[in-house]
Order: structure tokens, then sequence, then C-alpha cells
């Protein structure tokens, strides 16, 4: 009998930190830092690398939490079908999260204190969100606190577009997140989560001066009719297929960091549907659920 060979240990840390979703926080943070006025390029790049260290360990940590879970319900996950140690996971998870809290700490004291809360968050939500119905809130306040970060180390700080573009993107988190507890767990399929994939949407088309209404509906356009096919594999389809409909809303969300910079340059729009194919691209190697 052949025995199935086990993935390399580098491919279990891809899928453990879920990177093929790490082209949307980059989008994010790069949404929140031109929404305050963009600034110096060395504090971007810096901010997004501790932003990545805390995506990629909260995933590890979810991963940890989860195990017991997913021994009964996702066998194939790393932990449960024997490729990696439970500790060993938890030891990745706290280092990567510590780095980069320590990163963004270093980058002043607003930019510290914003990561403080999001690290507090994640773990929050790594511990709890299979506990109680209102996990998607806190993933949206992550995504949010995301945006308020990114501003933190722009010319202008947290504004009042940071915060009005993160509330939409919440949103749409919101929305996207309770779909994607339906792919695991047996509980009846509710419709009214779609309707908050479209805040995003009312938000650009009600806040933007009749100067850059055409780029948003131009790119309201685009982010409604990719919504509308990521949706597909579950409200159209003879056999609902909602892992695919999440991993289509999760490429989606650099559509949405793009709509909430409606006036950008078009070298800005370029690397926002660069993110976008990146995060296609992953998918195609690396699960992003």
């Amino acid at each position: 009998m052949i025995q199935p060979t086990q993935p390399p240990f580098w491919r279990t840390l891809l899928i453990l930190g879920r990177v093929s979703n790490l082209p949307t926080v980059w989008s994010n943070c790069l949404a929140g830092w031109l929404l305050s006025g963009g600034g110096r390029p060395q504090k971007f790049w810096w901010m997004t690398l501790g932003a990545t260290l805390l995506y990629t360990g909260g995933m590890f940590l979810n991963d940890a939490f989860d195990a017991d879970f997913d021994a009964q319900h996702r066998r194939e996950r790393p932990i449960p079908s024997g490729v990696i140690t439970l500790k060993t996971v938890w030891q990745l998870g706290l280092a990567l999260l510590g780095g980069g809290a320590a990163v963004l700490i270093l980058q002043g004291n607003k930019t510290g204190t914003l990561a403080v809360v999001l690290l507090i968050c994640i773990i929050l939500y790594d511990a709890i969100h299979k506990l109680i119905t209102f996990s998607p809130v806190l993933m949206a306040v992550c995504r949010f606190l995301l945006y308020l970060l990114a501003a933190s180390v722009g010319l202008n700080g947290v504004n009042g577009w940071a915060i009005w573009c993160g509330l939409a993107l919440a949103a749409y988190i919101i929305g996207l997140s309770y779909l994607a507890r339906k792919e695991s767990t047996p509980a009846p399929f509710r419709y009214w989560p779609c309707l908050l994939l479209a805040t995003p949407v009312l938000l650009a088309l009600l806040m933007n001066p009749r100067e850059y209404q055409r780029a948003a509906l131009l790119v309201s356009a685009i982010l409604g009719l990719w919504v509308i096919r990521s949706l597909r594999f579950t409200l159209w389809n003879s056999e609902r297929n909602i892992g695919r409909t999440v991993s289509g809303l999760l490429a989606g969300i650099v559509l949405v960091d793009l709509l909430a910079l409606a006036d950008c340059t078009r070298e800005q729009s370029l690397m926002f549907f660069l993110l976008f194919i990146a995060a296609l691209l992953f998918q195609r190697f690396v699960p992003a659920t």
C-alpha cells in the first residue's frame, strides 16, 4: 500500500499562514496609507511588514486554537493531519505576533497603540471565534484597525476618509465572514449577510464628489460584478460551493480598497489590480480558507 506523501515543511507554513490572503492585507495597508495622504515610503514599508507578521501570526494561532475542531471537521488541516505539531504552531504564531508588534511599536506612539489594540483583537478573535455568533464583527474590527494603522503613518494621520472607508470595508468583511462560517458548520444559510457586501459601493456613491463619480461608478461596477460572480457558486449553483464563494470575496477585498480611492492615479490603480491578480494566483497554490 502506497503511503500518501507529506507536503514539504515550507508549504505547510504557507498553508498555516494562509498567505494567499496577504495581497489583501497589503492592499489594506496601501489604501489606508494613501487615504491619509501617503508620505515617506520607508514608514509605509515598515508598517506593511509589521502588519504582514501580525496577520500571519494570527493565522497560525487560528489553527492552534482550532486544533480540536479541525480534528473533527477539517482533518486536512496541518495540525490534525500530523504534518506539524500543535506546540510548534503555537511557538511560531506567538513569535510572528511578537515580531509584528515590535516592528509597529517602533514606528511611533499612535502606530504602536493601534498595533497593540489590533494584536489584542487578533488573539481574541482566534480564541473565541468558534464560540460566539458575532465573531465576524471581531474579524471586521481587525481589518478596520488595519486601515487606521496604515493611516497613522501617513502625512495626515488617522482622518475621516480612513475611518469611513475602513467602516465600509468592515461591513464587507462581516458579510464575507458570515458566509465563511457556513463552510465547515452545518448551520442554516442566511442571505442577509450578502447585503453587507454592497456597503462599499453605497459609501463610494454617496461620498465621492461629482468630479470623481465616474471613476467611482466604474470601480463599483467592477466590484459588483465580481461579488455577483463569487456569490453564484453559493446562491445559483445546484450544489453550493461556499469555499469558492469565500475565496472570490476574499480576493475582492482588493477591489474594495481600490474603490476607497476613486481619485487615485493610474499607477496606484495598477498596483491594486496587480495585488488583485496576485491574490487570485496565490489561491491556486495555497487555500484561502
